[in-house]
């Protein structure tokens, strides 16, 4: 089975921190959440106090753990970071709460992960700062109370309905949606990341790029990468003829689509007649993950107006059947 992950969606973590937003001023789109966050962590320092816990949610690469660096940076405190897969037993939450720093900062990415049995562990400690442990087994069992260190935590998720009532009802920092980039905030970023990267790029490339980066930051980072490469490579200055060429080899069209995601909408075409299709069958189809294909190909294309969900499962638009025979 294939991980869900987008080709164009990983950047090597040393590029990826130097890119990575370091101030609110250069964190770009998602005004509205920016505004709100802002106003919990101002209104916490005033107090004195750790602001209360946030959660996130939206398709990959459009700023959740940024968010996550930039609380921990505007509180000055401490970030600790793991994944919903990662705490897979009690103990395992256990020991990362029972040893935190007081003020810590918690980011927990893909935080629908968890098993419920953890989540449940996780009320008091969200609720009431203590963490519940039972000692023992049968009649000789006994709880423990242990009193953690003021933290907050930030979560992170692709798929908030995965997450269970209780647990989203304890984020009373808020709950936030994060949508796809407009083109104009994708210029402003693929522009700042082509600078940090020393790159001579015209206002005509930095436009390509971000017309092609699937509304996504990441993408577009990672797009902006690659283009580079080709670029060294071919011993050729950026420009709109070369990042064409580029794009031929990469495999990516004027939408921003790559050959998995053609492969997908032909395969819905050709092997369902267009849908309506379940998402497992179409995952035996495409020998994919069914999470890779709720989380990395349909999104961009629900965005395109390409495919729709339906009742009953997806189904070819008539702009998609317009793509596939163009």
């Amino acid at each position: 089975m294939s991980t869900p992950s987008d080709p164009l969606s990983s950047l090597p973590p040393e590029v990826d921190a130097a890119l990575r937003p370091t101030h609110w001023d250069n964190y770009v789109g998602q005004k509205q959440i920016k505004a709100n966050v802002r106003i919990a962590i101002d209104a916490a320092k005033k107090r004195g106090s750790m602001p209360e816990h946030l959660l996130f949610y939206g398709p990959p690469g459009v700023g959740k753990t940024t968010l996550a660096y930039l609380v921990a940076t505007t509180l000055e405190s401490p970030l600790k970071t793991t994944s919903g897969v990662a705490i897979e037993r009690a103990g395992d939450l256990a020991a990362i709460l029972t040893n935190l720093e007081p003020n810590t900062v918690l980011f927990i990415d893909e935080i629908h992960r968890l098993s419920h049995k953890i989540e449940e562990l996780l009320y008091p400690a969200l609720e009431s700062g203590h963490l519940d442990i039972i000692l023992g087994k049968g009649p000789s069992a006994r709880t423990v109370e242990l009193a953690l260190p003021p933290f907050t935590l930030v979560g992170a998720t692709t798929k908030v309905a995965a997450l269970s009532g209780p647990l989203r009802s304890r984020f009373g920092g808020g709950t936030y949606q994060l949508d796809f980039y407009s083109d104009d905030d994708l210029k402003d970023i693929v522009a700042r990341s082509a600078s940090l990267l020393g790159l001579d790029a015209p206002n005509e490339v930095i436009a390509l790029v971000a017309a092609r980066s699937r509304a996504t930051p990441r993408v577009a980072n990672s797009l902006l990468k690659r283009v580079r490469d080709f670029s060294e490579v071919r011993e050729r200055p950026l420009s709109t003829e070369l990042c064409e060429e580029a794009y031929a080899l990469f495999g990516i069209d004027e939408l921003g689509l790559t050959k998995d995601d053609r492969r997908y909408l032909t395969t819905l075409e050709e092997s369902f007649r267009g849908g309506p299709a379940g998402v497992r069958a179409l995952a035996a189809a495409l020998h994919e993950d069914p999470d890779t294909i709720e989380t990395v190909y349909e999104p961009y294309l629900l965005r395109l107006g390409l495919i729709e969900r339906s009742l009953r499962g997806r189904v070819l638009t008539d702009r998609g059947r317009a793509y596939l025979a163009a």
